[in-house]
């Protein structure tokens, strides 16, 4: 079952609206945006997204009525989802790879032999991360941050696999069950990379067994930049670091429970112990908490 409870869906995405309503984020989004307005301001070199929205909104050629409420909306979209489920899944994919120490080897092992003695990854190197890329989406598969897709509305009656579905019919799309269904996945309980090398089914959209982001015109817009951050966080860690569970705890002590939410965090944290190479001496430099506000 779906780590959210049905009858809680209400009231979890009132919460969540509600959230942004007097939050320190929609704070800053004012903020920016005055600044953006005040005439004295000096002309930056190049135009940010609050400079772009601010023209549209001036633009009468412009399709939309944009009022200052979209360009928040609009910003807190960038500041919350962008950063949040960033977060969340980079500590989703670093439990996995405690969990699963063969994989973490693995990863590390690649990432370490692409970079070499660089001392950093960027980028262009994130490509040639084969590995890392299915470890990323195995975990959108077996644990993504959005377990249900943002709620739609159907424009118009229709038939869905027999089901007659009436016009503005609330929908919600369950990525966490679609992750583990028996008929396209083999043994889904189990976390294997593996699976996705040499496979063409991707999370962009276009293959409707694996939809963390969503699928068509609505398809997350941070879908890039988001995987993108995930891909670069991740891959430094493991190059600059060896990880342990802190004295006393073993991977086994590692759970996977969620706090029922719009965002899926780790209900306990993740605490790791990072090691940092240096001229190949291994020197414990901190406890490095990789967790959120572990809160429901």
């Amino acid at each position: 079952k779906t780590p959210l409870k049905t009858g809680a869906l209400p009231a979890l995405f009132k919460k969540h609206r509600n959230r942004g309503k007097n939050s320190e984020t929609t704070s800053l989004a004012l903020e920016l945006i005055d600044e953006h307005l005040d005439p004295n301001r000096l002309k930056p070199e190049e135009e940010d997204i609050i400079d772009v929205l601010l023209h549209l909104q001036e633009d009468c050629d412009f399709p939309f009525n944009l009022n200052i409420d979209h360009i928040k909306a609009i910003l807190m979209n960038v500041f919350v989802a962008g950063t949040e489920a960033t977060a969340a899944t980079v500590i989703w994919v670093m439990s996995f790879l405690m969990k699963y120490l063969k994989c973490l080897k693995k990863t590390q092992a690649q990432v370490r032999d692409l970079i070499g003695k660089k001392g950093f990854v960027n980028e262009d190197d994130v490509q040639g991360l084969t590995y890392l890329k299915a470890v990323i989406k195995e975990t959108f598969r077996l644990q993504p941050t959005a377990p249900l897709l943002v709620l739609r509305e159907t424009l118009g009656k229709c038939n869905i696999g027999g089901y007659n579905v009436p016009a503005k019919t609330l929908v919600f799309v369950n990525s966490w069950a679609i992750g583990k269904n028996l008929e396209t996945w083999e043994n889904p309980e189990v976390f294997s990379p593996e699976r996705f090398i040499g496979c063409s089914i991707d999370y962009k959209g276009l293959h409707y067994e694996l939809v963390p982001f969503g699928a068509g015109r609505r398809i997350c817009p941070g879908m890039r930049m988001g995987v993108a951050t995930v891909e670069l966080a991740l891959a430094n860690l493991l190059y600059n670091f060896d990880w342990e569970m802190p004295i006393g705890m073993n991977k086994e002590d590692i759970n996977f429970e969620a706090i029922p939410s719009i965002t899926a965090h780790k209900k306990n944290a993740l605490t790791l112990i990072a090691k940092k190479n240096i001229s190949d001496q291994i020197v414990i430099v901190t406890y490095l908490l990789l967790a959120l506000v572990c809160t429901s």
